[in-house]
């Protein structure tokens, strides 16, 4: 949870459908404010400022915007990204109020040493999200599994591993695989490589004729 409330300038905007697409050409990114029982608000944001601020906050931090001078608390719900240039087309908002709970979706992370790591084991992240629920000022940036308990090949752990956290309600299924260990594929053929090369030795052993 950070201290620092994010901000963003938007203004409000009369293109829309594909003549919204013109937005792009003089670097402004259409969006859309969606709120439930309301109309959605059409808005755009500079495209640096508002790329800048999707990297901060991510789909799990609050945002402040500010439309025009007049302020709104929400969070970003849906984002459309041109693949083939890796820019982003349009950004869809939810607004939410302080004092009410709202799902989110949470990266989480190893934290401490990895004693598999140190052996050379290679640890695959399954799941890069988790889905929570708290009120906007209690959602975490992140959310952490102790790395120690990742030791040996064939070890994981799961959504019911994550660390708690104070007023955050884990939403996503306990028993859903975060992380898991297994020996990397060069060192398993390296070892079957080893198996076989003992297995000619011993057949050609087997065929020499016997010394008197």
């Amino acid at each position: 949870m950070s201290g620092d409330i994010i901000t963003l300038k938007l203004t409000e905007r009369k293109e829309l459908g594909k003549v919204a697409k013109t937005l792009l050409r003089v670097g402004r990114v259409p969006a859309n404010i969606y709120e439930k029982g309301k109309e959605s608000q059409a808005v755009s944001a500079d495209y640096v400022a508002i790329t800048k601020v999707y990297r901060q906050a991510g789909k799990h931090s609050p945002i402040e915007l500010d439309i025009d001078g007049k302020k709104r608390l929400a969070m970003i719900k849906d984002v459309d990204v041109n693949v083939s240039k890796n820019t982003i087309r349009h950004i869809a908002f939810h607004a939410v109020k302080r004092n009410e709970k709202v799902e989110a979706e949470v990266p989480v992370r190893l934290d401490g040493e990895v004693p598999a790591t140190k052996s050379g084991l290679l640890v695959l992240q399954n799941l890069d999200t988790v889905i929570v629920e708290a009120i906007p000022g209690n959602l975490p940036e992140e959310l952490v599994i102790d790395g120690a308990r990742l030791v040996n090949d064939g070890d994981k752990v799961t959504v019911a591993d994550i660390t708690p956290i104070d007023h955050v309600e884990v939403k996503s299924e306990a028993d859903i695989m975060v992380f898991s260990v297994e020996v990397p594929k060069d060192q398993i053929a390296a070892a079957n490589a080893a198996l076989e090369g003992s297995a000619v030795v011993s057949e050609v052993d087997a065929e020499q004729p016997e010394v008197k």
